[in-house]
């Protein structure tokens, strides 16, 4: 059996830990297993770095900064070899361009293209244990790029997809995936199992579990991934595609802190304007998230949507260069809010389960901005300051506690 196991940051923050997730690793290889291991940077190795680059200089490449982050991961490979060969087992460190993961050349952001699979394959053949570097890829100009927070889970997917692996496991300092953040919504209960689907809508919604792309990449090439702990040996959270199952109502909610909502006013009522504003945005790579339009009046609208907080500064100087092109009297924005979402793959089946959430946030006085909808999902805008009250009043309405 092929087994790919990541590890999170926390989970190799020191000697310690570093040595507990090396004799988990052994006692698969002794069983038998071929053994692909993935890391993060240890602990909080890449904010530390990105503040010794700010510095150095605040306006940093983005190049420089994914030659300098990409360091961090080679330094946890490198030192997880060690430990396990003082542990009389053979193991080998590789890093993005050794095993060759090509990549975009979006620094900072990158994509996976392709991976190659013959130098993991002739390792695993000598009976070693392979450990690559999560996070990075490398690009047609033979760079290393950064494939963005969180990364290190679409590395582990990646190499599980390309080596047709039996087992990908994801290691973290949770159980596994919960119903809400426990350190929020202390009734919040441990899933099971739950499907790509829902698991991709909770990682982007803010579920910091999973990397999101992760989750599309194992749905895209049907890798079963099991979330679990580093520290304790509970049996974790199943992600993979489940048919002909009963689905739950809701499954879970998440918050995202990480938004800020921009409305541009005054914008001509005419075929065309909503395009060219979200087209600028897009052209610049600033995602856009809640859009609700108000109703036309006296030829002008006005258009609000939501934005990664990071992305603020962008989107408004974008919008703010492009102000008279795109017919735009004035722009307004707002830090102060936060995204909270219900998901579940059984309310396409159920009606009322936005009535439930309303109700929820009506009983706790708290006020809903924006609304948007799919068919897994229910996400709104609400005050940032009532984000956590707001989250445990949705667990509570729904019954998601144990």
């Amino acid at each position: 059996m092929l087994i790919v196991k990541k590890f999170g940051g926390s989970s190799v923050a020191n000697k310690e830990r570093i040595f507990n997730v090396a004799r988990r690793c052994i006692e698969d290889y002794k069983a038998g297993n071929d053994v692909v291991v993935v890391l993060s940077a240890m602990g909080d190795t890449t904010d530390e770095l990105l503040a010794l680059a700010d510095t150095i200089n605040p306006r940093a490449k983005k190049r420089e900064i994914d030659m300098l982050l990409t360091t961090g991961e080679q330094v946890s490979v490198s030192l997880m070899a060690m430990a396990m060969q003082s542990l009389d087992v053979p193991a080998v460190s590789l890093n993005a361009f050794q095993v060759r993961m090509h990549s975009t050349s979006r620094y900072g952001n990158a994509r996976f293209k392709r991976v190659e699979t013959e130098r993991i394959l002739h390792e695993l053949d000598s009976r070693k244990i392979v450990i690559v570097t999560g996070f990075q890829g490398v690009n047609k100009y033979e760079d290393i790029t950064t494939l963005g927070r969180g990364g290190s889970d679409t590395t582990a997917v990646a190499l599980a997809a390309a080596l047709h692996a039996d087992r990908c496991e994801i290691y973290t300092d949770v159980d596994g995936v919960y119903t809400a953040d426990p350190r929020v919504v202390k009734n919040a209960r441990k899933i099971d199992m739950i499907t790509y689907d829902e698991m991709l809508e909770l990682a982007s919604l803010g579920a910091r579990v999973l990397h999101n792309r992760s989750v599309e990449m194992a749905k895209k090439y049907n890798v079963e991934l099991v979330v679990r702990s580093s520290l304790n040996r509970s049996e974790g959270t199943v992600v993979k595609e489940a048919k002909g199952m009963e689905k739950l109502l809701v499954t879970g909610v998440a918050a995202d802190k990480n938004t800020a909502r921009i409305s541009v006013i005054g914008v001509e009522d005419k075929p065309g304007i909503a395009f060219r504003i979200f087209d600028t945005l897009a052209k610049n790579n600033i995602n856009v998230d809640i859009i609700l339009q108000s109703v036309g009046r006296e030829g002008t609208k006005d258009i609000s949507f939501t934005v990664a907080s990071d992305d603020l500064e962008a989107a408004i100087r974008n919008l703010r260069e492009n102000q008279e092109r795109l017919t735009i009297q004035d722009i307004t924005w707002n830090e102060d809010v936060a995204k909270l979402s219900v998901v579940g793959a059984g309310m396409m089946s159920n009606p009322g389960v936005a009535a439930k959430m309303f109700e929820a946030l009506y009983n706790s006085r708290i006020n809903i901005n924006m609304i948007s909808t799919s068919e897994i999902r229910i996400t709104v805008l609400v005050p940032e300051k009532d984000i956590d009250k707001a989250m445990n009043a949705v667990h509570d309405g729904f019954a998601l506690a144990d």
